[in-house]
């Protein structure tokens, strides 16, 4: 039975943002590129955009011979482990994706493997091609590849590649994108490696940038814990903390402060304990009610809750690894990755701009919520959560304008603490 190869990848150039996905089909005996394909979605997600190049490519591989095996090669983990069935889709927007890639060839008949970045250029390359032509206006067409000049390593060491020039002259399909119109545009989950800024029109007929009043988000870290001091993993999934007799001082301490400044409007929390008492105190003395916003929680760290790093590195070295080379995996014992804090946050965020547009809101969350909101501001790939101090009772500032900019004013203040 013939063997053909997928790769497929997709980008989001600030997820969401503009994106496209790029696909490629290869024997797997031959190591001949047999087709490409790319389409540029429109403002999307880094999921979307990966689930549709995935789709494409198996299309694509149907319509060359809807007998053979195929092997997909994709550097998503999420998208694989989910396809193998390893682990849960959770998220109810991937699973029509995910169902729409399992319709299309029999299941026993299509396998899934995790690849290296470096090893997926080919796919990664037709995806930016369709996403600089988004930007351009156009749609991908075949006449504007040049990936294959730098195509899979798997497809490389299969055999050596021939017929290069005669496979150039044959046309290649463009295949329609089948991501579902209702899909939503707020899944903010990752910005991998095609993350880019897009800067503000400037040319003739632009539209000014917005410099009318923002909405601020006062982003506030709640006070210690007594497994604070101890760096523990303390999330969403363990045993839910109460301040400790330092915690409730840093934020009698931090209240002191706002009420001088007298900025703050509203005050929202996670609906973790210590965050609802550092936000009672804040509030007490401001005058303001607080509300809970679940998407403001901690991360879930499944296994790991209430043990240290080191402990972590000790008992699960592998997933430990795993987890901080990719944004995709999640803790052992079915924690959250930083890629599913990173949707629900940012799904946060949008609701929590709709609803305080031009007030100060004071946030009181916890370390990857506020290094997540500073990091998706910044345009940052996720790499940047591990590069940024966010100590106990911090201060961190985001401005929020119309025109969809966002400013990052303040990071890691602890000045009402000393």
């Amino acid at each position: 039975m013939r063997e053909l190869i997928v790769e497929a990848d997709g980008g989001s150039r600030g997820n969401p943002g503009p994106a496209g996905y790029g696909a490629v089909v290869i024997d797997a005996a031959t190591g001949e590129t047999l087709a490409e394909a790319a389409e540029y979605l429109g403002v999307t997600t880094n999921n979307v955009a990966e689930y549709s190049g995935l789709v494409a490519g198996l299309r694509a591989a149907r319509d060359l011979d809807p007998t053979a095996t195929v092997r997909v090669r994709m550097d998503s983990k999420l998208v694989v482990e989910q396809m193998s069935g390893r682990w849960q889709i959770k998220h109810p927007a991937m699973r029509p994706l995910a169902a729409e890639a399992r319709a299309i060839l029999p299941p026993d008949r299509v396998t899934y493997e995790w690849i290296p970045r470096a090893e997926n250029k080919h796919a990664d390359r037709l995806a930016n091609e369709a996403m600089d032509a988004g930007k351009r206006g156009e749609q991908w067409s075949p006449s504007q590849s040049t990936a294959d000049l730098d195509a899979g390593a798997a497809a490389r060491s299969a055999a050596p590649r021939k017929g290069r020039g005669e496979l150039r002259d044959q046309p290649r399909p463009t295949l329609a994108r089948t991501t579902p119109a209702t899909t939503p545009d707020t899944d903010d989950i990752r910005a991998a490696r095609n993350v880019a800024s897009e800067a503000p029109a400037t040319g003739a007929g632009a539209a000014p940038p917005d410099l009318g009043t923002p909405t601020t988000f006062v982003l506030l870290r709640h006070g210690e814990t007594p497994l604070t001091p101890q760096k523990r993993f303390s999330g969403s999934g363990g045993s839910d903390p109460a301040l400790s007799d330092a915690g409730r001082h840093q934020a009698d301490r931090v209240a002191t402060a706002l009420a001088a400044r007298g900025t703050v409007q509203d005050v929202i929390a996670s609906p973790l304990a210590r965050c609802r008492e550092t936000a009672a105190i804040v509030a007490a003395r401001l005058g303001l009610d607080v509300r809970i916003e679940d998407g403001l929680r901690e991360t879930d760290f499944g296994a790991w809750e209430g043990l240290t790093f080191a402990e972590v590195r000790d008992r699960y070295p592998d997933d430990m690894s795993a987890w901080l080379s990719s944004p995709d995996v999640e803790p052992t014992g079915g924690g959250e990755s930083f890629e599913a804090v990173a949707h629900r946050v940012a799904a946060a965020r949008d609701k929590l701009l709709a609803a305080h547009t031009g007030r100060t809101v004071l946030l009181v969350s916890h370390v990857t919520p506020i290094k997540t909101l500073v990091r998706l501001a910044l345009g940052a790939p996720p790499e940047a959560l591990f590069r940024m101090e966010l100590s106990a009772a911090s201060l961190s500032v985001v401005a929020y304008y119309g025109d969809g900019n966002a400013s990052v004013r303040l990071l890691n203040d602890t000045s009402p603490l000393r």
